[in-house]
Parts: structure tokens; C-alpha cells; sequence
């Protein structure tokens, strides 16, 4: 296949630009990494010897030969840089969460179609294995009529960052709910739709943090019940995703291996890319034609470059976008319930969705 590559620009070149974006945009012949902004040092070009290095956002705003630039600095930044970079006519790609509040993200919605630029919002947690393992289960109907979904993303980190400060402190968008919420949420709109209330708990447990570091998230689907929940002091993990439905069970635990392999250097090439171990495998534990099973249940390989390959798809031939911007306005809206829920303690209607 003949690909006409879509020049790429970092903004920043921190853990997700080296992690998520860059190994992508370097491996995938649909793009070509040609530019960072770094306000200081020269990271990205130690690794990437012919990139140019910008050291303010109008700079790199103004290098025509760039067609798209990824936002991955910190989340305050990510409305104000998509702003400006669709109002320079680049195409964008915002990491998680798209913005801080949801009239940012109806901003950037309205922007982008009159621009007629692809503006794209980063969930990657699409394309891991226990989650296409999962959309697999339902779609083929395995537990019967599910009734309760529960999804954990707990870490054991008693200590302050040493990246990333920004998060531990009183600054918009900072705390776990923004930087962990996102995934959650996105995936459980994305395997069931609009619920039809949201009730929140979400707290600091760590001492020494002035923002949110636990929470516990509820949706009502009537018949089914969703639960969220993330923490960073579990030091025993329990299984991450358990799924229960009147003909039986899926319990789901380990992490998809992506992350910790690109962290380590290993590049997203290869046919077993993304393949789990099969020691993590799920356990299923139903009735099938009348037959009751209860064995692992081999997980589908994940593949974070399935983001991109759809955004060329979209930039290159007018394919349907994966993760509009309505989808990144959706799952702030619901970050703005939760955290009205968690004050007033009670249920919240959820409203204002655009996308369900």
C-alpha cells in the first residue's frame, strides 16, 4: 500500500510523548516524526537526530511543513495548544483528558468542523487486550444479560512523584480522577452507552497530596450496575475488570503488556505485538449450549497503533474518526457529574452528552 505520510509535531517530549505517541509515529509508515516543542534541553532529538526542536508553541505553529500536531503536555495546556493549533489549520490529536471542562470541549468541537481539521482525543485504553477481550464476550453474547460491571485501575504509590509534580498539586485537571478517570469512563461508555445517573466518591488517602489520589464511581443502567474504582495505595492487586450476567462470569486480571515494553525500549513491530501472556488470561465461567465451562479464556492482542492507523484512514481518505472530539467532550461532562456528585453526595441525572 502507498502511504503519503502525515508530518507529525510532539508538544512536550515527557513518560507520554516517549511512551504512546513517538514510538508510533517512528514505526507506522502512514507518519513522520519532524518536530517537538521543548521549552528546554534537546530530549527528543538524543533519540531523533533529524527533528526539529521548537522552543515555543508559535514556532511550531508556524512550520508549514507540519500537518498534525499531538498535545501531550499538561492537562491545562491541552485546550488553549488544540485551540491554536486548529486556529493555525493542523490537524490535532489531544492526550487524555481532552480538556479540563466540557465548554472547552464544545469549543474545540464547533472549531474543528468549521475548520474542517481532524481534531482527535488519545483513549488509548481502546486497544488493549482485556478490553477488546471483553467487547469480544459481549458481543458474542457469553454471559447472558449482563447486570454488574466492575473495573479497577489500582496502583501501590505511597511516595511523592518524581515526574509529573504537576499532578500531586492544586492546579486545574491535576489528581487521579483526571489522569485515570478518562480511561475508565471511556470504556464503559463505550461498552454501554449513556447511563442514566452517576454517583461519585473521590478523595485523597495519601497524607501528603492537596488533591484527589482515590475514587469510587457509580452508573446506573437500570438493570446494570457499573463500578469504577482507582487508588494508589492497593499493593495487592485484585482482579481489574469482573464481569457478571445471568448466564455466567468473566474475571479479568494483569495489564496488557504494551506499556511496561514500550517503557522499555521495545519498539510496537512484530506479529506477537501486543499478545498477553497466557498466565493473565481471563477466567470464563458460564453456560454455553447448555454445557457449563469454567477455563481461561484467550485474550485478543491490543495494538495502540490501531489509534493511528484509523487518524490516517480519517486525514488521508475521509474515513469515520474513532475518537471524535464529541467522544473527549463526553467523558468531561461525565468527570463534571462525578465531581458534583462527590460534593453533594447524591445521584446525578447524567445530561448533555453529545455522542449517546
Amino acid at each position: 500500500m502507498f502511504y503519503t505520510p502525515i508530518r507529525a509535531a510532539l508538544v512536550s517530549y515527557g513518560i507520554s510523548s516517549r511512551t504512546f505517541h513517538a514510538p508510533f509515529l517512528t514505526t507506522l509508515p502512514g507518519f513522520s516524526f519532524d518536530a517537538v516543542l521543548e521549552r528546554n534541553g534537546s530530549r527528543a532529538e538524543e533519540s531523533f537526530p533529524s527533528i526539529v526542536t521548537h522552543r515555543t508553541m508559535e514556532s511550531l505553529l508556524n512550520d508549514d511543513r507540519i500537518e498534525l500536531v499531538v498535545i501531550t503536555s499538561p492537562n491545562d495546556t491541552h485546550f488553549p495548544y488544540a485551540k491554536a493549533a486548529l486556529e493555525a489549520g493542523k490537524h490535532v490529536v489531544v492526550e487524555k483528558p481532552f480538556t479540563i471542562r466540557s465548554s472547552e470541549a464544545l469549543e474545540l468541537c464547533a472549531l474543528s468542523r468549521s475548520k474542517g481539521l481532524v481534531c482527535s482525543v488519545y483513549q488509548n485504553r481502546r486497544y488493549v487486550s482485556d478490553f477488546r477481550t471483553m467487547q469480544d464476550i459481549l458481543e458474542k453474547g457469553l454471559l447472558g444479560k449482563l447486570h454488574t460491571y466492575s473495573a479497577h485501575y489500582d496502583r501501590y504509590r505511597p511516595d511523592p512523584r518524581t515526574y509529573g509534580l504537576w499532578r500531586e498539586h492544586e492546579v486545574p485537571g491535576a489528581g487521579v480522577f483526571y489522569d485515570l478517570g478518562p480511561h475508565l469512563i471511556d470504556q464503559a461508555l463505550v461498552l454501554f452507552g449513556k447511563p442514566r445517573a452517576i454517583l461519585a466518591d473521590i478523595r485523597a488517602q495519601k497524607s501528603y497530596v492537596n488533591v484527589d489520589d482515590c475514587f469510587d464511581v457509580w452508573l446506573d443502567y437500570d438493570f446494570l450496575r457499573v463500578s469504577l474504582h482507582a487508588s494508589m495505595l492497593v499493593r495487592e492487586m485484585g482482579p481489574r475488570y469482573q464481569l457478571h450476567g445471568t448466564l455466567g462470569s468473566f474475571i479479568k486480571s494483569g495489564e496488557d503488556p504494551q506499556e511496561d515494553l514500550l517503557k522499555s525500549g521495545v519498539m510496537p513491530v512484530g506479529a506477537d505485538w501486543g499478545q498477553e501472556d497466557p498466565s493473565i488470561f481471563g477466567l470464563i465461567h458460564t453456560a454455553i449450549d447448555g454445557r457449563v465451562i469454567r477455563e481461561a479464556y484467550p485474550s485478543l492482542p491490543g495494538d495502540y497503533g490501531d489509534f493511528y492507523r484509523n487518524l490516517y484512514r480519517t486525514i488521508r481518505e475521509g474515513a469515520p474518526l474513532s475518537e471524535t472530539p464529541e467522544h473527549g467532550h463526553d467523558v468531561i461532562k461525565m468527570i463534571e457529574l462525578a465531581l458534583q456528585s462527590s460534593d453533594s453526595r447524591s445521584w446525578i441525572p447524567v445530561e448533555g452528552l453529545l455522542s449517546y
